[in-house]
């Protein structure tokens, strides 16, 4: 069928598989922002629109006297971008989707966008095709490729004066916003688009249910193609493709429509910040819990790293992407293609949680009990029931609960002076 360009029938188009089937990305925020390298992604915004003192005061501090924002785009020079090594990476981390900012609210694009002259990575900075090298990487790894790009851009005297307008003109919209979107599209074929700054306009300013529409109908990826739901100020979780709702969005019970929470390493920003310390990133224990979460409400985990303005993502970032892959190693049986259980948690406790593939059963437990013996008290167990654990050869042995459930002998662990945490797979096969 053609889709008609309104939400009842932009909607009704099925999300392609490949994307629930995924599960894990890993999310690129790079761009100008990473040149200062302080604050925030939206450092240009703190400094120049809202004139905060402690962003004013950074600048004076570092920079010359009269330092523009554009000042900053020469030093963004991706001398040390090896978009192979990042791939392996990503790889390595267990991610099957990756996707990379284009552009973000500052409006400087990460390819030769035709429409961005001299604020764009092949007139200035790094004199290369970011969006292009990064693609090519990733599809030579079998990762698909998503491209963010933000609709809005904070400083743009077209977008000024639209909105000064009321949004009643559309002159950004249609010599910028559409135009790029249309080129990112028929020059790299992404998998997946994540828009964003959508929050200040309706969808009759920007254009994006005409754009959806001939996305699905008539562009090169028509069939393959998955996007988000910020598309207009009231699209957030309620239209589009798979829903984000907000950022960093826990949900707390299994939504009924497909959905991925984005999150970061580091907690306090997107961006690359060079004054980050060790407190204000998530630690393994806390990127697996999150990711367990996710998977078991049905959502997709896509994590995100800041690049600095070399181009290098840091070593403790690289150190948390392999520690989750490694634990993807052993435990991706029940987080790949898996799907919801009719119970997403043990009810008593938010430590276990439950994947599904078919008649198995997955519970993914996020404290060792002290006793070595798991009690599930959601499983109903049959005499044909088995129990395995990932990661750990044979059989374990299991009893019928006195109340209702199981009881699983675990494997007997080393003592610690640590409580060991991260989280560990038993399958189970057999129950109800």
């Amino acid at each position: 069928p053609r889709y008609r360009p309104d939400w009842a029938s932009l909607d009704a188009r099925p999300l392609p598989a490949w994307f629930d089937q995924a599960k894990v990305g890993v999310f690129v925020h790079w761009g100008v922002f990473s040149v200062p390298a302080w604050g925030s992604e939206w450092f240009w915004w703190h400094w120049q629109g809202e004139h905060r003192a402690d962003y004013e005061h950074f600048v004076q501090r570092r920079y010359p006297p009269d330092t523009t924002y554009a000042d900053f785009a020469p030093r963004f020079t991706a001398h040390d971008f090896q978009p192979r090594e990042w791939a392996q990476l990503f790889q390595r981390a267990g991610a099957r989707y990756v996707v990379l900012t284009t552009k973000h609210h500052e409006g400087f694009t990460n390819w030769g966008s035709p429409v961005s002259w001299n604020w764009n990575s092949l007139d200035t900075g790094p004199h290369r095709d970011l969006v292009g090298e990064l693609g090519q990487a990733l599809r030579e790894s079998n990762i698909h490729y998503g491209l963010y790009h933000s609709l809005l851009e904070w400083f743009n005297p077209l977008y000024l004066a639209d909105k000064e307008s009321g949004f009643k003109t559309q002159d950004f919209v249609l010599k910028k916003t559409m135009p790029e979107l249309y080129d990112l599209v028929l020059k790299y074929k992404p998998d997946l688009i994540w828009s964003d700054g959508d929050w200040e306009a309706p969808e009759s300013y920007w254009n994006s249910t005409s754009f959806l529409a001939w996305l699905y109908n008539d562009s090169p990826i028509k069939d393959t193609v998955v996007v988000n739901d910020r598309w207009c100020n009231n699209c957030s979780c309620h239209h589009g493709g798979y829903y984000n709702c907000a950022d960093k969005y826990k949900p707390g019970t299994l939504p009924a429509h497909k959905w991925e929470m984005c999150s970061s390493i580091d907690k306090l920003s997107w961006g690359y910040r060079s004054n980050m310390n060790i407190a204000e990133l998530m630690d393994e224990a806390s990127i697996i819990e999150e990711l367990v979460q996710t998977v078991s409400f049905g959502g997709n985990y896509l994590l995100n790293v800041g690049p600095t303005k070399e181009g290098v993502i840091v070593p403790i970032f690289q150190e948390r992407l392999l520690a989750l892959g490694r634990w993807l190693n052993t435990n991706g049986e029940a987080i790949y293609e898996s799907k919801p259980w009719r119970v997403q948690m043990e009810n008593s406790t938010d430590t276990v949680w439950y994947t599904s593939k078919g008649p198995v059963v997955y519970a993914i437990f996020l404290i060792w009990p002290q006793d070595n013996v798991l009690e599930l008290s959601s499983p109903a167990p049959s005499p044909a029931t088995q129990v395995t654990m990932l990661g750990f050869a044979g059989t374990l042995k299991w009893q019928k609960s006195p109340g209702k459930g199981l009881l699983i002998s675990l494997p007997y662990m080393l003592p610690s002076p640590l409580p060991p945490q991260s989280g560990w797979t038993v399958k189970l096969e057999g129950v109800k």
